[in-house]
């Protein structure tokens, strides 16, 4: 579980850089990447709460 919440976060991280980079060009974030933000960290969540609740 701690190797997928690992990669989960470095896909967090990666897409966070893709966001940023497209902000430093100018351009505007299109609507869907806040929606898969959102399903990112919703996936975080939902997995650090499973973790939590798995060690007692």
């Amino acid at each position: 579980m701690f190797y997928f919440l690992v990669v989960i976060a470095v896909l967090l991280l990666g897409y966070a850089a893709v966001l940023v980079s497209f902000v430093r060009k100018g351009r505007r974030i299109p609507p869907a990447a806040y929606l898969g933000l959102a399903a990112l960290n919703g996936l975080i969540l939902a997995a650090v709460l499973a973790w939590a609740i798995a060690r007692g």
